[in-house]
């Protein structure tokens, strides 16, 4: 496997404090709206630089990074949507946007056994829907 131990250990320990801090603020009464924009713009961040890591040691189809880049896009387009309809940022945490977090999350303890090809589809497709799901909930401004 390509990733080193480090890089692992670090994964489930910038995953755990995401699922951590969440959690803690729902039971404790204390989620914000500013703290659900922050946990996104984290999860950008997070999401972002582990593609940056793992771009170089994956062999990730042409198909796929095409598909990845149009999901990139629309969620760009939802961000800039979510301003121009509601005149803020807005943060929508749907269940197909967990789903896909989940599979996301998965990826790298499977690289080495798991085809890359079909795996990614799958992950793709899902991720497309939740795309796609969250900007209709953007322009009908039912993101609550």
């Amino acid at each position: 496997n390509p990733l080193s131990c480090s890089f692992y250990i670090l994964y489930v320990f910038c995953w755990l404090t995401d699922v951590v801090d969440g959690f803690i603020a729902r039971k404790t009464g204390s989620a914000s709206e500013t703290g659900a924009k922050l946990d996104t713009a984290a999860d950008f961040v997070f999401v972002v630089v582990c593609l940056i890591i793992l771009l170089p040691v994956i062999e990730l189809p042409i198909h796929l990074l095409i598909w990845t880049v149009i999901i990139a896009l629309i969620k760009i387009i939802n961000i800039i949507s979510g301003f121009i309809v509601q005149k803020k940022f807005v943060a929508v945490h749907t269940i197909l946007n967990k789903v896909t977090g989940a599979m996301l999350f998965v990826l790298p303890f499977s690289v080495s056994f798991v085809d890359l090809r079909y795996r990614g589809s799958v992950i793709c497709a899902v991720a497309t829907f939740a795309a796609i799901q969250e900007g209709h909930l953007i322009r009908t401004k039912r993101t609550q």
